[in-house]
């Protein structure tokens, strides 16, 4: 073995000046493609831990307790339950948030771009720090306010974009107390002379853990200003309109549920409307929204690591098999297997470790772009990270995976199996070149597909399989990205695929909190010509073998209903549609039964009838359900109560879906239906407007998978354009190692021209025989990866091939390879024929 590596290192360091360009190629091509993959696959993990890690750097609450006090109580802040609280067993600290929502009135002239049924900002504050300290809200442009300052306050994004708001903008408030907003005389101002009226100043645009991760419906009512502490303990004692405590425990949740009853023993002796809430619900939604991007992500770096193995192994072939001549040499002169196979390993080795360290400084410096996804604007870090798991995992791949595809071509490569293999290939070499000149071609043309194709001649002088292998991987990369992307746009643009499977909803109250007047607004769609179908839904609370879920409640066999993956929709009263991860949850399948309570009535048995795809409407302040959680069931299974939760004199449904007439163009469509909205709109109150028509509703699953889309397609587009340089680098080879035979034909009369078509037929056949299999297996690879991401987000699996975009890739294809081809063509047409044949 000693004398192997003495003769391995002698013979590098001997050929380096010659060879070194083949080595530094290798290295930047195992560092680049290996790194992107692990880049890739880094980032993957990186987003999927994204939102805990962002939880975690807000220093959060464990519990929050609501403590809604009447107005007519004046006691909307009430220091001695929040002291109660503080002496609770395993509570650490309490850090009270008030309300203002019923008792200020804002002044100033706003611009409102609010969306229809979109609710106001709630401002909030807290004495003790809520949104600074605890709960730390992230600010997103500006800066924190300064607490011991009456005049200044944060607003979140939506609502700064919905009323045209920017940093430094003011607001003029008026806040009443208890007493003046629980009489019946209460006008507001100027009727009413406010307790006070203070002009605020906009310092700071931010977001809170709520809105980060969220569907367009929970966007519609979560808006949110922040006060200061010093004007809230101004106001505390008069005009708060709601409280809530948020806690620290000893020991996290560990003793959550006797914290939970202690609170509501405490909260009951005061007849107000209590609560408690963790952020497990708020951590798990965006989870689950985060996980499919992840995954498709992580996939893609999978893909990316068999790219770098192929791409590198391109290379690999190519200077193993530049010196198979030396080989034989040396074999003649009496070295034996192993020595022969150490001179062909000596210097890819070494490119191979230099290779795989730069990948690990490669996927080092890509990591900023993780994590993708919603987030990422708020990830407490988005500087480099070092997951030392797949960095250790993918260093070893890629030096075990191009090491043993090394050995395999040194092996293949040895000159006493190559003089065999090119006995074997003779004769079907004899027949591909008689098919070449049966079909017509010229000269030039027919040994460039020769060459492509791999006679026996080209076999020995280039790696002919690798080059093909390279272009049909570009194409496939190329081709699944775009069909990836373009399955993800039809989704985005055809709300069906997620649930909304209507064309608009007309929402009561604020997000479809409340209740709209049934039958004149079921007289009002029906006289409208542009409708086709409406049904009336509510969004309730219920019970589906002991889980709470979500639940779509409407007429059984209504015109209109969400989109199914599988089964029937509903047909009676008897029957119940789930989402999938709600039948999983519950562990049954479709056609058999489940035990199904409202709020209110005893359990009854519903046959599951199939699986459905739900919309995320009716999501704030409403149960949880989404494309892959909630139920669908008869309204009829429900109490009134149930169905009018807000004691509306004139119950009607929640939302009314609307689907319009084929033919009728949107923009007509929509303007009859919020003229109906403002007919109905006229005669309500203050507390309980008609929300209006929205279109489709985006959930949060959907709702920011641009930036992954654009991450991927450019990873996407790193890895295609090594691909092309390998092929590039293996013309190059062939051309060089084929200079012999150029001057050959120089010599019989081929011109200048003739041996650059020569090389230019040779990147055509190569990348034509790519586009021919790789737009196939690009087309495949990209629905299956849509499939799975789709599946996983419980859309319904419809893959779209663009049709254009795949032959334009076709044709590009076939261009680059020429553009690749100019510089072999120009060495092959500069081939010195005196030269090489001076011993001829």
């Amino acid at each position: 073995m000693s004398a192997v590596l003495r003769e391995s290192l002698y013979r590098f360091r001997a050929t380096f000046r010659r060879q070194w360009t083949g080595y530094v190629w290798l290295v930047v091509l195992v560092g680049v493609v290996g790194g992107t993959s692990m880049a890739a696959i880094a980032g993957a993990r990186r987003t999927q831990s994204s939102f805990p890690v962002y939880e975690a750097s807000t220093n959060p609450s464990d519990v929050q307790s609501f403590e809604e006090f009447a107005p007519a109580t004046n006691i909307g802040f009430s220091q001695r339950v929040n002291q109660e609280f503080a002496h609770l067993p395993y509570v650490k600290s309490v850090t009270p948030v008030v309300g203002f929502d019923g008792t200020l009135q804002v002044l100033s002239r706003l611009r409102s771009d609010a969306v229809p049924g979109e609710a106001p900002p709630a401002f909030e504050g807290s004495p003790g720090g809520e949104y600074l300290t605890t709960d730390r809200a992230t600010v997103l442009q500006g800066r924190m306010l300064d607490p011991s300052r009456l005049d200044e306050f944060m607003l979140s994004s939506g609502a700064v974009k919905a009323y045209g708001l920017h940093l430094g903008s003011t607001v003029r408030l008026a806040f009443f107390s208890d007493a003046q907003v629980a009489s019946p005389k209460y006008a507001g101002y100027p009727t009413d002379k406010p307790q006070l009226i203070i002009t605020l100043k906009l310092v700071g645009i931010v977001e809170d853990d709520a809105q980060v991760v969220q569907s367009d419906d929970e966007a519609l009512g979560d808006q949110f200003g922040v006060l200061s502490p010093a004007l809230v303990r101004r106001l505390e004692g008069c005009c708060a309109y709601y409280t809530y405590a948020a806690m620290k425990l000893d020991g996290g949740l560990r003793h959550g549920t006797a914290v939970e009853s202690e609170i509501n023993r405490v909260v009951s002796s005061l007849q107000n409307v209590g609560g408690y809430q963790t952020a497990a619900p708020t951590v798990a939604t965006a989870e689950r929204a985060i996980r499919p991007e992840a995954i498709a992500f992580g996939v893609f770096g999978g893909v990316a690591a068999l790219a770098a193995l192929l791409i590198a192994g391109q290379v690999l072939s190519r200077l193993i098999r530049r010196d198979a001549a030396d080989r034989a040499v040396l074999r003649a002169l009496g070295a034996g297997p192993v020595m022969a196979a150490g001179d062909a390993l000596g210097g890819v080795v070494l490119s191979v470790a230099a290779g795989t360290v730069l990948a690990v400084a490669v996927a080092v410096a890509l990591s900023p772009l993780a994590p993708i996804g919603p987030v990422r604007s708020v990830y407490p870090d988005n500087g480099i990270a070092l997951d030392w798991t797949v960095l250790g995992l993918g260093a070893l791949v890629l030096v075990v995976g191009l090491g043993a595809c090394a050995l395999a071509i040194a092996y293949r490569s040895a000159p006493h199996r190559l003089a065999r293999r090119s006995e074997t290939l003779a004769t079907g070499n004899a027949r591909l070149t008689r098919a070449a000149a049966a079909a017509g071609l010229p000269p030039n043309a027919r040994l460039g597909f020769e060459a492509a194709v791999g006679t026996a001649a080209s076999r020995r002088t280039a790696p002919v399989r690798s080059a093909l292998v390279g272009a049909v991987l570009a194409v496939v990369l190329v081709v699944a990205t775009i069909v990836f992307g373009s399955s993800l746009n039809s989704l985005v643009s055809q709300p069906t695929q997620f649930g909304w499977n209507w064309d608009y909803a007309l929402l009561s109250g604020f997000s479809a909190a409340e209740n709209l007047p049934g039958a004149t607004t079921a007289s009002l769609l029906a006289h409208d010509h542009d409708v086709a179908h409406f049904a009336g839904v509510y969004f309730v609370d219920a019970a589906v073998d002991g889980q709470h879920v979500g639940t779509l409640a409407m007429r059984p066999g209504a015109p209109i209903s969400p989109s199914m993956l599988s089964g029937v929709g509903l047909g009676s009263a008897h029957d119940i549609v789930l989402g999938p991860a709600t039948l999983a949850a519950v562990h049954k399948q479709v056609g058999q039964t489940v035990l199904f309570r409202s709020s209110t009535g005893g359990a009854v048995p519903l046959r599951i009838v199939g699986t459905a795809t739900l919309p995320t409407i009716g999501g704030s302040g409403q149960p949880d359900m989404g494309m892959g959680t909630g139920a669908v069931v008869a309204s009829s299974l429900f109490s009134a109560g149930d169905l009018n939760q807000q004691g509306s004199p004139i119950a009607g449904p929640m939302a009314e879906l609307i689907s319009v007439r084929p033919g009728v163009p949107a923009a007509t469509a929509r303007a009859s239906l919020d003229r109906i909205a403002r007919q109905l709109n006229a005669p309500s109150d203050g507390d309980a407007p008609i929300g209006g028509v929205v279109a489709a509703l985006r959930p949060a699953e959907i709702a920011a998978y641009g930036s992954a889309q654009a991450t991927v397609a450019i990873l996407a587009a790193v890895l295609a354009l090594a691909a092309i340089c390998a092929l590039g680098l293996t013309l190059t080879a062939s051309v060089r190692s084929r200079r012999r035979e150029f001057a050959l034909l120089k010599a019989i009369g081929f011109t200048r021209r003739q041996l650059a078509s020569t090389v230019a037929w040779q990147s055509t056949v190569a990348a034509l025989l790519g586009v021919i299999v790789g737009i196939p297996v690009g087309i495949a690879v990209g629905r299956w990866l849509w499939t799975l991401f789709a599946n996983g987000i419980n859309a319904v699996p419809l893959p779209a091939v663009p049709v254009l975009e795949v032959t334009l890739v076709a044709l590009g294809t076939i261009a680059f390879a020429n553009v690749v081809a100019l510089l072999p063509a120009r060495i092959a047409a500069r081939t010195p024929t005196a030269v090489l044949l001076r011993s001829e």
